[in-house]
């Protein structure tokens, strides 16, 4: 499974910096292309571990002024 990130930033948010070592504590990686950041799962994810997922991304971008858009697909 393979979670895609596309950012929105705000230029009175977050610096991009900040944000990308955030998500990189969640174990995500800067790509190039549609999206902005990729995370590969180790194993099957469900509906709800996605779900999840999406809420911990949600805890660590409060505050920073960012939208953000997720996807999780097969992979």
């Amino acid at each position: 499974m393979r979670t895609y990130l596309r950012l929105v930033m705000d230029s009175e948010g977050a610096p991009f910096s900040e944000v990308a070592t955030l998500l990189a504590d969640l174990g995500f990686r800067p790509v190039q292309g549609e999206y902005d950041f990729l995370y590969e799962w180790d194993r099957e994810a469900t509906v709800r571990d996605s779900l999840f997922f999406a809420d911990r991304v949600h805890t660590a971008l409060k505050g920073k002024r960012v939208c953000f858009q997720v996807e999780t697909v097969p992979g």
